[in-house]
């Protein structure tokens, strides 16, 4: 397990940051709502399925533990990439959203201060502010990308943030005693619940079962969906929470060079500093000691 913990942020990172061209390869396919129902569905029965299989006793989560899980899903699953693929979809920049998902850590920080009584020291914040200019820099060649911003998808893509911001701070606090696995089915089964009211209420629906689309729900089911999760959430409970959130400041990154290797997508300079920036600055707000985890209740 010590092991795992060690490699655990670097390999989310990594695994985190498919999901951007998960979408990219989905996204002319299907509508985002009803898209992210089945992913979620097919996750939800994968995991389902695998507890049965189990049958042990601590896979019986408590009422309170089922309801917990399923509004944190609602938020970190539901909310967050809901309202990313919405915002992209209708004609946010790319660049534009992804910089303003780049603002989570500093969001969650300061929820971790006022809900969690984390202690986000001055180290901790200088770290946060390096690691957002990094992002900037990553992200700054596709500011002069095209795009149609409304105030909607401006609304949509700054609710994803705090949808995500809030629901790692939900989790923290009051999901923390269940086990990992019962607590991502039942994120997974409140999430597609939500996924489905959106998608009944706002779309059309459209689902072209192509290659892509088939290859891109595979991998954002297997691999986002099941195995960076369980990361996300193993760090979350062994971690304090600014820390783990400053982790997402690499994601940007991993995802500039991830686009370059698959579709030949430029990777200019400032990118390359960018990314040394974000890394710097996830070192410095990540190292220290670390202080007592919040228990949940």
């Amino acid at each position: 397990m010590n092991y795992l913990h060690r490699i655990a942020p670097g390999l989310f990172v990594a695994l985190w940051a498919t999901g951007f061209i998960g979408a990219r390869y989905a996204m002319p396919w299907a509508e985002p709502f009803l898209f992210l129902f089945v992913r979620f569905a097919i996750a939800f029965a994968i995991l389902a399925a695998l507890t049965a299989a189990i049958r042990t006793a601590a896979l019986r989560p408590r009422p309170r533990q089922i309801l917990h899980s399923m509004f944190v899903g609602c938020l970190i699953h539901g909310v967050y990439l809901g309202g990313v693929f919405w915002a992209i979809k209708h004609g946010m920049p790319a660049g534009l959203s992804a910089l303003i998902v780049g603002l989570q850590p500093l969001i969650t920080a300061f929820m971790a201060a006022v809900f969690l009584r984390d202690t986000v020291t001055a180290r901790q914040w200088a770290g946060l502010a390096i690691g957002f200019s990094g992002v900037a820099l990553v992200l700054q060649p596709a500011f002069g990308t095209a795009g149609q911003v409304t105030p909607a998808t401006l609304f949509s893509a700054v609710l994803a943030v705090v949808g995500m911001s809030a629901g790692t701070i939900w989790q923290k606090r009051h999901a923390g005693d269940i086990d990992l696995l019962s607590g991502t089915i039942f994120q997974y089964l409140g999430a597609a619940l939500l996924m489905s009211a959106l998608a009944t209420a706002f779309e059309v629906p459209v689902y072209t079962l192509t290659g892509e689309l088939v290859f891109a729900m595979v991998w954002l089911v297997f691999v986002l969906s099941i195995g960076a999760i369980f990361l996300l959430m193993v760090l979350i409970r062994e971690g304090e929470v600014a820390k783990v959130a400053s982790l997402f400041y690499l994601v940007p990154g991993v995802t500039a060079v991830l686009a370059w290797i698959l579709f030949a997508e430029d990777l200019a300079p400032v990118q390359i500093a960018g990314m040394v920036v974000a890394a710097a600055g996830v070192a410095f707000a990540t190292s220290g000691s670390r202080t007592t985890p919040v228990r949940p209740r």
